[in-house]
């Protein structure tokens, strides 16, 4: 590829900028990036963790472990992706962790793993995973048994075809296709998937952002980024502009939720962060600055 794939640009940003920004999105916890011991990373969210993975060159179920482990009695659960997926959609993420949902009376109740197997492969880098399994990843690490089927074979596992993924009436009318689970391993790979087009979002203003040449709304634009969707409509976005996402907490320009923050995507995003990703389906709400 020539260039590290985290760093790879993305429609302005970077494929790891933009996965850090779906999974927030997505979760409304904390993400874990876990990377090669001294690895330079481009620019991440502030609340981003960074952990080194303390053994190199032993795949992706040391690359678990790590992350997993730094998440045991901060979260549940959480959604395990590498970084080269640049269409991962938040309403896929939401489908899978969904899996895990269902309260567990005892450690053996219920599945332990969410896993796709979509678009024809076990999709072990786009599952949900038990924080609890960090010490089984550890240990399998320690023993050299390094592929994440090994993983599989000691715990309880859920498989999710193409069908019950899209069963998801939110999912199948964001992401029909599964494109979440489309990566890029090489530079054609890649440069085919920068010659898409943006994501197709809509956009409405509120307030005095709404002046003759920038009527209200709403209007369908592309953009991957919150900064980019403000750009298509001529607004300048700064400190004085507030983008919501996919909230239905808005009347006549009033955001009717708390603090700037992050959260699920059912729940609404609030922010000044122009390099917040976006997907297809999302509404921007642009309303002036209290």
């Amino acid at each position: 590829m020539g260039t590290p794939k985290a760093a790879l640009e993305w429609h302005g940003s970077t494929l790891l900028r933009r996965t850090v920004g779906i999974l927030a999105r997505a979760t409304g916890g904390p993400v874990v990036v876990v990377r090669a011991s001294g690895q330079d990373l481009p620019d991440l969210p502030a609340g981003t963790v960074v952990v080194d993975d303390p053994r190199e060159g032993k795949g992706p179920v040391q690359g678990i472990a790590a992350g997993l482990a730094v998440l045991r009695g901060r979260a549940e659960t959480a959604f395990v992706t590498s970084t080269d997926l640049p269409f991962l959609h938040p309403a896929f993420v939401s489908r899978v962790l969904s899996a895990l949902d269902a309260p567990r009376a005892c450690p053996r109740d219920g599945p332990d793993v969410a896993l796709p197997v979509a678009r024809g492969y076990q999709q072990p880098l786009a599952a949900a995973y038990r924080t609890s399994l960090a010490e089984l990843a550890e240990r399998l690490v320690a023993q050299d048994r390094l592929r994440p089927a090994f993983l599989f074979a000691e715990c309880s596992v859920t498989r999710l075809d193409d069908a019950v993924l899209l069963a998801d009436p939110v999912l199948a009318a964001s992401d029909p296709d599964l494109d979440s689970l489309l990566n890029v391993n090489t530079l054609d790979d890649y440069q085919a998937a920068r010659r898409r087009p943006a994501p197709e979002v809509t956009v409405q203003l509120f307030g005095t952002l709404i002046n003759v040449g920038r009527p209200a709304g709403p209007r369908a634009v592309r953009a991957a980024t919150v900064g980019a969707a403000a750009i298509t409509v001529g607004l300048p976005f700064g400190r004085n502009v507030t983008a919501t996402l996919n909230s239905d907490q808005i009347n006549d320009g009033q955001i009717k939720q708390g603090p700037i923050k992050q959260g699920p995507i059912n729940q609404g995003l609030i922010t000044r962060d122009p390099s917040v990703p976006l997907a297809a389906g999302d509404t921007v709400f642009f309303t002036p600055a209290p």
